[in-house]
């Protein structure tokens, strides 16, 4: 993991443990909790024309993907993950799946291809 993120999970770990919450950051629960911030984040999208959804509230986009982040890198942290390592892994994974010359421009999916 690089230093900046092992940074971010070390000030996050250390902000929950000093509250005495890594009680209750069990799996299902950091999962969840990802779940409902991912919710908050669609939440200032929504009743926006798709015209206005470049016009969203910066501070509250930041603070919502911050919340996001947070609990993704407690997750990953929890079951001893390396973040970069498992983004560049899906990245391939998406490469194989969605060939350029096949998904170039396209929104199909890869079994539509």
């Amino acid at each position: 993991m690089s230093k900046s993120l092992q940074e971010i999970t070390s000030l996050l770990t250390q902000f929950r443990d000093a509250r005495d919450w890594a009680q209750f950051h069990d799996s299902k629960n950091l999962a969840l909790a990802l779940s409902i911030e991912a919710a908050e984040l669609n939440e200032l999208f929504l009743w926006k024309k798709e015209s206005e959804s470049d016009e969203v509230n910066k501070e509250k986009l930041k603070e919502e993907l911050a919340d996001v982040f947070a609990y993704a890198l407690l997750l990953a942290d929890k079951h001893d993950l390396d973040v970069i390592q498992i983004v560049k892994d899906k990245v391939a994974k998406n490469a194989a799946k969605y060939p350029v010359d096949k998904a170039k421009g396209t929104a199909k999916k890869y079994n539509e291809l």
